[in-house]
């Protein structure tokens, strides 16, 4: 759907692209996210979200920590956007510009629902694990020989109603 993987390089079609420009649009909506490494796969995608600006649970506000121009001076009437807000916009917005893809450019359509309904979220706690994470995703095209959700591999997945089915038929 949103491109194809040769030789161990993704290459978006014109869907992937604009899922990838729906990704870079989180930050003017959001300023306290700021995007990391990412990646648009075929059929799904993969990203890292760090929010500045707003202390962990339990932290302790550091002096000389500043926040990003353009992000909340403070908490004033309306609680600071979570994670989930931003992933919702971004699914929501590229699912919305993939629509009109199909109905005006012929893209494929698709089963029920673009995304799946959640997304994994991770805490990412030092240096050394965001660097792992980072090259995860940087690899993840060479790994898409191996992936679960390669639709050429067939592999079974459980659909909502229950039943096994081969995961190109969800």
């Amino acid at each position: 759907m949103l491109g194809a993987v040769l030789d161990g390089i993704m290459n978006l079609n014109d869907a992937g692209r604009m899922v990838d420009a729906a990704w870079l649009k989180i930050p003017a909506r959001f300023p306290v996210m700021e995007l990391d490494e990412h990646i648009v796969m075929p059929n799904h995608f993969h990203g890292i979200i760090r929010i500045v600006g707003v202390p962990l649970v339990g932290a302790q506000k550091r002096a000389g920590v500043q926040k990003r121009a353009g992000a909340p001076k403070g908490a004033g009437t309306r609680p600071a956007p979570t994670l989930g807000d931003a992933v919702g916009a971004f699914k929501s917005i590229a699912t919305d510009d993939y629509i009109v893809g199909v109905k005006q450019l012929g893209w494929p359509s698709f089963n029920k629902h673009f995304w799946q309904r959640n997304y994994f979220e991770h805490v990412i706690r030092d240096q050394n694990e965001l660097e792992k994470i980072r090259e995860y995703i940087r690899l993840n095209p060479l790994m898409w020989t191996v992936d679960r959700y390669n639709p050429e591999l067939g592999v079974p997945v459980v659909d909502e109603s229950g039943r096994a089915v081969l995961w190109n038929e969800t």
